[in-house]
């Protein structure tokens, strides 16, 4: 917890560095988040994580990345939860310059470690969240190819962190709202890291209404500020990607119904 400013002032650095480089080019894009994620406890320590990303560009109509995440969860204490998973990713061509030098569609297979802690400091809730994720990402060798024929592995660390409060009382509780921000920093490392070991940040800022403890639900502003792995006419290409995110959490206690 003592080194949170100083994350969060590295963060900051690097997005300052990246605003006063010249030779870049900037990508913007209007996009639109719509993602599930469901809970399910199974043990007195364990539980299974799901989530689905649906992220389009121009809000709804345009296709950016579909992502499928699967986890198993340990509580190791009140305030840490460990997480290991995979995840399936498919992004698009989208925007004036896309992700894939070849303007298509590619896959990615990635495995992924996580840690949380989280905390309470009067009405305030805190979260850290660190990810360190392997990747396989799916490239084509030539251009008349239809399907990746192999896939180039990287590595890459991330980390988040949010605050949030309820909008009554002093707790998020059943029937309460609440507002949440957060800011997420991801950084690739490795030998087939290209263009900079910047990849992308995002932040967003929140308006949550929990209904009961199984079910919560939350959207706002999110902005995505991502560099591509290569240069367009010796630059920097930069995606500024602005627009909205809606959330749906489901938590299932599948003790509760055993024990009974």
């Amino acid at each position: 917890m003592k080194n949170t400013p100083i994350v969060l002032l590295c963060s900051l650095l690097c997005l300052f560095s990246l605003n006063a480089q010249n030779t870049r080019i900037v990508d913007k894009n209007d996009i639109g988040w719509y993602a599930f994620f469901g809970t399910f406890k199974v043990a007195e320590k364990f539980s299974v994580h799901s989530e689905y990303q649906w992220r389009r560009i121009n809000y709804i109509s345009d296709q950016q990345q579909n992502l499928l995440r699967l986890g198993v969860n340990y509580q190791a204490n009140p305030k840490l939860q460990l997480r290991l998973g995979y995840a399936w990713v498919e992004t698009y061509p989208y925007g004036d310059y896309a992700i894939n030098a070849l303007g298509k569609d590619f896959t990615e297979h990635r495995i992924f470690q996580m840690a949380t802690l989280n905390d309470k400091i009067s009405k305030f809730e805190l979260s850290h969240r660190f990810m360190l994720e392997q990747r396989f990402v799916g490239r084509y060798t030539k251009p008349e190819l239809t399907v990746e024929d192999e896939y180039v592995f990287m590595n890459r660390i991330r980390y988040m962190f949010r605050i949030q409060m309820p909008l009554k009382g002093t707790e998020i509780k059943n029937k309460t709202p609440y507002i949440a921000a957060y800011d997420e920093i991801l950084i690739g490392f490795g030998e087939n890291v290209n263009e900079n070991i910047f990849d992308q940040n995002r932040f967003g800022l929140l308006l949550g209404y929990r209904f009961d403890s199984n079910f919560r639900i939350e959207g706002g502003y999110l902005n995505q500020t991502l560099q591509l792995g290569r240069e367009v006419n010796q630059s920097n290409v930069f995606q500024s990607n602005s627009g909205f995110i809606i959330n749906t959490l489901l938590n299932f206690d599948f003790t509760k119904k055993s024990s009974k």
